[in-house]
């Protein structure tokens, strides 16, 4: 299906699918009356909840990206997110907001596949990008989001650069459903940056623990704290370190298993996970969670990566056959964790 906001009738508009109709209701809610709509977030990091988010706050988030990425009247988006998250739902507002015709692809781990025309802006998950290589030069501009760009993925999309155009942007994204998706861009390709760099009118500071505060008056009126442990460079670059309750304390030392996991993807084709398990001597001890079988040629080569620090390797080495993600892709730890 796709939608022409430019020329806009929701009863009008044909649903056959599930997902269309979810779609279909959203609209609804957006032309009404109310001033709010509802928001879900992916329970990556706790229990999921639904909460109220102003239209107005939504339409200045939709701004910001849509001037960065040089949207305008007319252009292709095309939305492969479910519809119940902030990424979603923003999708379908940056339409509303630029008048764009958006092409709706049921969410999948392949949303390119059935696409065989040029598309404008899309937003996709790693998992998504990662089965879309084939069909990555129809996107102008991609940001990815729902979890970190792994280093692997990085390489797989310099692999393809043949393919693509030097017009072509693709962007690694930072937000979340309280700053009304993503505060921030890094350039993955042509020009792969170290740094996100936020929007206008962003600013951004730590906390006594070295944790991103935000301030976005147009999209919060409240300081947001996160527990993103950061490096800030200028008054509108960070680097992402990783999460303050994902830091694992073994023997003393202090442990960001998101490095550790960035290191590893440069060299293991494969989802890893680094744990930190009870044990009555280190408190912690390390563990790393590979998917996939077991291979021995994986275990060696984990032998041969040289950690900066010796207490970054792993204790132990398990393989499970699926690591449990949140529906819109992001890596489950605390199911994981339950699981072993």
């Amino acid at each position: 299906m796709l939608i022409d906001f430019k020329n806009l009738n929701v009863n009008q508009l044909p649903s056959e699918t599930e997902f269309e109709n979810k779609i279909k209701g959203f609209l609804k809610e957006w032309f009404s009356e109310i001033e709010t709509v509802q928001v879900q977030t992916s329970g990556s990091t706790g229990a999921p909840k639904v909460f109220d988010i102003e239209k107005k706050k939504m339409i200045a988030s939709a701004e910001m990206t849509c001037n960065f990425l040089d949207l305008f009247e007319g252009n292709t988006a095309l939305i492969c997110l479910p519809i119940e998250y902030i990424s979603g739902k923003m999708m379908v507002v940056r339409s509303i907001v630029r008048k764009l015709k958006l092409i709706i692809t049921e969410p999948n781990t392949k949303p390119l596949r059935d696409i065989d025309c040029k598309v404008d802006f899309c937003a996709m998950t790693p998992l998504q990008v990662e089965n879309s290589l084939d069909k990555l030069h129809l996107v102008n501009n991609l940001i990815i989001g729902g979890a970190a760009v792994s280093e692997s993925l990085k390489k797989k999309i310099f692999q393809i650069s043949d393919e693509l155009t030097d017009s072509q942007r693709i962007f690694e994204t930072y937000g979340m459903s309280e700053t009304l998706s993503h505060i921030a861009l890094k350039q993955i390709f042509p020009d792969p940056e170290d740094f996100f760099t936020t929007f206008e009118n962003v600013e951004i500071s730590t906390d006594e623990r070295g944790c991103l505060k935000i301030f976005a008056p147009h999209l919060n009126t409240e300081v947001l704290q996160t527990n993103d442990l950061v490096e800030i460079k200028k008054n509108n670059q960070f680097r992402f370190l990783g999460r303050i309750d994902n830091v694992i304390n073994s023997g003393g030392a202090k442990i960001f298993p998101e490095q550790l996991e960035a290191l590893l993807k440069k060299e293991i084709p494969r989802e890893v996970v680094f744990l930190g398990v009870e044990d009555e001597m280190l408190g912690q001890k390390l563990i790393l969670v590979i998917e996939g079988e077991k291979s021995h040629d994986i275990i060696d080569k984990i032998a041969e990566i040289s950690f900066e620090k010796s207490f970054h390797k792993p204790k132990e080495i398990v393989f499970i056959e699926k690591i449990p993600r949140t529906p819109n892709g992001k890596v489950n730890r605390i199911e994981l964790k339950n699981l072993l």
